[in-house]
């Protein structure tokens, strides 16, 4: 938001709300404020506003909308606000707009068509404009009100053969109103040239059936006609109860969606689960564009859960049955909208997988992209950071990943518990994958000063050496560096007292697992200091060990 600016607008209550905005540009309410001001500006907007005015009031719409695009309530009345402001060509791109973002909108596109109708008087244009919505739209369950204004329109233009055509569409369609559509489609039947009741692979189909049959040689041209139409009514009875069941089936699904579009307030467990489950019912019955247009509108409703933004992806990926740079090329849309738009930043996940993908498809250049301008966001994110490292040990090798790791490790703004899990991952790359053990216990030792409050530190110093390949002959010296550890841990870390406890846990599991004919002793000292009551801690503070005491628990 960058350019969102309100230097040159003289409004105080204006450049108030603004300022929340810019400093919580999460929160709705913050933004719902700020649009209510900007359009009630000088009594409300027209063309005689004042040039601030109607610059303040756009900009705002502006960036709530590239916030928040899919209210498609707002995108009506910003069309609305334009058609007052700069007419009708004004309105019109912002109908434009909102149809892009919000694609999946009955609502949206209805507004849009209704606006056409009123302002244009050309009905190819018309028309054309409702197509495009009933590719969009026109699928929905609840997609009546799209559907009822197309019939409308042609109704209004006296176009009998339109009217016939959009419901031979709907009758194919499982729609909360199916059946009253089914009705209006049957009576103007009756009146229809044959040809136009059904595709002309099943007309061919019955009238050759029907030229086949003897009896019927003998009938005269009107006969056979009726013939033909009784077998086109039986079609149309069993594509009735086709999608009679179909629309009954979905509804199990459908009467559970209690909020079909977009809001910033949590969806309840219930609503999250019911899409779930309509999912796996949609891709069950293996109908690609039914599918495709659920899981669209599923997105908008739940567009700040990204497990629906991972399954979408991963259904996509699935589908082989397309052309495999057309897939991946409509799996990169998915998660660029969820990554750039819908998905916070702060919880980045979507974007790491979004990284895997492009780097699946040889593109790790975009994948390092990707990553770091996650970290110029959040530029402590360990996640982030370690993901990072490993498409470079992945791409350019281990000692180009060990490189960009010590450059984060060196960061002095970073907390001791991220430094410390870095320290952590340079010395697994240093031992796991160069084989090198003393240079990975040099780097601990190195860092040990600063990450003595980060438990990941000392317990992969911990595992480090209890994890070192050796032999009966040598666990003795496996057992110095592993009490050297731990000693440590109780005596120069900063740790919380139940961190302590944890990382006792795994030390008394090696002295009991791995231990010599001693270890007992020292595992039950340790566990009557660690686990015990406070006055054991207080005893063993008597004797010089530096008992802390936290929680009513003894740490000694």
């Amino acid at each position: 938001m960058a350019d969102f600016d309100f230097n040159y607008s003289d409004d105080p209550e204006l450049r108030k709300l603004h300022a929340q905005v810019l400093q919580d540009p999460e929160e709705f309410e913050h933004w719902e404020k700020l649009v209510r001001a900007a359009e009630t500006q000088e009594g409300g907007l027209n063309r005689n506003s004042s040039p601030q005015a109607i610059a303040a009031t756009r900009n705002t719409y502006d960036n709530f909308l590239a916030h928040f695009p899919l209210f498609f309530g707002y995108w009506k009345k910003y069309a609305d606000l334009e058609f007052a402001i700069g007419g009708t060509e004004a309105a019109e791109m912002v109908y434009e707009r909102g149809v892009a973002s919000v694609g999946t909108s009955v609502d949206m596109w209805a507004n849009y068509c209704a606006f056409k109708i009123e302002t244009s008087h050309d009905a190819d244009v018309i028309r054309e404009l409702f197509d495009r919505a009933a590719d969009s739209v026109g699928l929905d369950y609840l997609a009546h009100p799209f559907w009822d204004k197309y019939l409308e329109f042609e109704e209004r233009i006296e176009s009998p053969d339109h009217i016939f055509a959009v419901l031979g569409r709907i009758i194919h369609i499982p729609l909360h109103q199916y059946a009253r559509y089914w009705e209006k489609y049957q009576v103007m039947a009756k009146t229809r040239p044959v040809d136009q009741l059904a595709p002309v692979e099943i007309i061919a189909k019955f009238r050759d059936e029907i030229a086949q049959d003897s009896d019927q040689k003998q009938k005269n041209p009107g006969e056979l006609e009726r013939d033909l139409r009784t077998r086109i009514q039986t079609y149309h009875g069993d594509l009735f109860k086709q999608t009679q069941n179909e629309t009954t089936a979905r509804w199990t699904y459908e009467q559970n969606v209690k909020r079909p579009y977009f809001h910033v307030t949590p969806l309840d467990e219930e609503e999250l689960d019911n899409w779930r489950k309509y999912l796996d019912f949609e891709e069950l019955e293996g109908d690609y564009t039914r599918t495709k247009f659920l899981y669209e509108r599923c997105v908008v409703s739940c567009a700040k859960y990204d497990e629906f933004w991972y399954r979408y992806a991963r259904w996509t990926l699935a589908q082989t049955e397309k052309e495999e740079e057309v897939r991946q090329e409509e799996v990169r849309n998915i998660y660029r909208r969820a990554s750039c738009t819908y998905s916070l930043i702060s919880s980045p996940g979507i974007r790491l997988q979004y990284a895997k993908f492009e780097e699946s498809l040889g593109k790790a250049d975009v994948a390092i992209d990707i990553h770091e301008a996650i970290l110029m966001k959040l530029s402590g994110h360990l996640e982030t950071i370690i993901s990072l490292v490993n498409t470079y040990r992945r791409q350019h090798g281990v000692e180009s990943a060990i490189g960009v790791l010590t450059g984060y490790i060196s960061n002095q703004s970073f907390t001791s518990s991220v430094k410390g899990s870095l320290v952590a991952e340079l010395a697994r790359l240093t031992w796991k994958v160069n084989g090198d053990a003393d240079g990975a216990r040099a780097i601990f030792t190195t860092y040990e000063q600063h990450c003595i409050d980060s438990q990941a530190f000392w317990q992969s110093l911990l595992f480090f050496e209890r994890d070192q390949p050796t032999s009966e002959k040598d666990e003795p010296k496996r057992y110095a560096r592993m009490k050297s550890v731990y000693d440590g841990i109780r005596t120069k870390s900063a740790l919380p007292s139940e961190t302590i406890k944890i990382l006792s846990s795994y030390y008394l599991a090696y002295l009991e697992e791995r231990g010599g004919k001693e270890a007992m002793e020292e595992w039950t000292t340790i566990d009557k200091d660690i686990n015990g009551p406070i006055s054991t801690a207080m005893k063993a503070s008597s004797k010089g060990q530096g008992a802390q005491l936290e929680n009513g628990h003894a740490i000694a």
